[in-house]
């Protein structure tokens, strides 16, 4: 030591070895990289044959905790079990086969219910426009609840429950009746002369007024108890959830209004009410 430096009682060195932070990044990136879509590869298959176990087997596997009532439904669900098996997981193709996959196999259960709604009303002997809100749309409305249902549960807010239920009836609105209108108008419009009555598509159920007024105010009443909810203290500021009782009151309020649509439009339909 120079200039007047000495060395102390305590006569130790601590060495600090420092690594290229920028070059440490990198390499952790691209093995983190690495391991996730090997993971993922993995998964996929193993997920994809486990989709099928499950279908196949009774409780999942677990056959040994399984009860009387699980056989029975098992058997009753098999078909469909085994379809839905059939989707790829979401692991694949960052979840887009998937997602078409299933878009399509929705599209052909509903197209299925509907026929069978159909059927059920005539051999009933129920007018179409009745079986129409009554069969078919619970028949097709079913995957929409149940999709609304699992968003309720998993979702922190309410807003892809509601947005799905807002979402799916716009489908059905814009698409479910646009495309078919458009492309029966241009096939009659195509097939038949200008001047003969088949080349117009014309609804002539006279009940449809009356319904769409009906929906519209069981709509503008559900609205209403969604945005008192959102600003009612006792209802705990939410559409969903909040108090138990205020809660169950809703529901009821929301069945109720579905069957007075129900109910009055059947009871026009028959001609049992007029106006």
């Amino acid at each position: 030591p120079t200039a007047g430096a000495t060395l102390g009682k305590s006569k130790c060195t601590i060495v600090t070895i420092l690594n290229d932070d920028d070059y440490q990044t990198l390499i952790t990136r691209v093995a983190n990289l690495t391991s996730v879509n090997l993971d993922k590869l993995v998964i996929g298959k193993e997920s994809w044959k486990q989709q099928f176990t499950e279908a196949l087997s009774v409780n999942g596997g677990n056959v040994d905790d399984a009860e009387a009532i699980d056989f029975v439904l098992h058997f009753l669900t098999f078909g469909w079990k085994v379809l839905f098996a059939c989707v790829p997981p979401a692991h694949i193709a960052g979840g887009w086969l998937c997602f078409c996959v299933s878009l399509g196999v929705i599209a052909m259960v509903t197209a299925i219910i509907g026929d069978m709604a159909s059927i059920l009303g005539m051999l009933l002997g129920i007018k179409d426009s009745v079986t129409a809100i009554t069969l078919v749309a619970l028949g097709t409305s079913l995957p929409d609840t149940f999709a609304s249902k699992v968003a309720a549960i998993n979702e922190d807010t309410a807003d892809a429950a509601i947005g799905n239920i807002t979402g799916s009836n716009s489908v059905n609105v814009f698409l479910g009746l646009g495309i078919p209108w458009i492309i029966a108008t241009v096939y009659k419009a195509l097939t038949y002369a200008e001047g003969d009555q088949r080349s117009k598509f014309v609804v002539t159920d006279k009940s449809l007024p009356f319904t769409i007024a009906l929906y519209s105010i069981a709509a503008i009443a559900t609205l209403l108890l969604l945005t008192w909810r959102r600003y009612s203290t006792a209802a705990g500021k939410a559409e969903l959830g909040g108090n138990v009782k205020i809660k169950k009151i809703s529901g009821v309020i929301c069945v109720c209004l579905w069957l007075f649509y129900v109910i009055c439009a059947s009871l026009y339909a028959y001609k049992i009410i007029q106006f």
